[in-house]
């Protein structure tokens, strides 16, 4: 092996092995997601059903999707 290639891979090597080390004497942090993540995905679920619920009910819409026999054709004018 090269000698360039060999520095490089030992390098990697020693950068990879001090990362987890310095990550397993970390003490784990609860971040933002760990602590609301459940609780801002459920409020988002619950105002996209409740606004939708709203637009459903409250807006006149036929929600028959054939037309025939609701469009009439007019008469064509020259």
């Amino acid at each position: 092996m090269f000698p360039v290639a060999r520095a490089a891979r030992s390098l990697v090597a020693r950068g990879i092995q001090q990362t987890a080390v310095r990550q397993a004497h970390h003490k784990h942090e609860p971040t933002f997601h760990d602590k609301y993540g459940t609780i801002v995905l459920l409020s988002g679920a619950a105002m996209f059903s409740a606004v939708w619920g709203y637009v459903f009910t409250q807006l006149n819409i036929e929600w028959g999707f054939s037309p025939v026999g609701r469009i009439t054709p007019r008469e064509w004018r020259e």
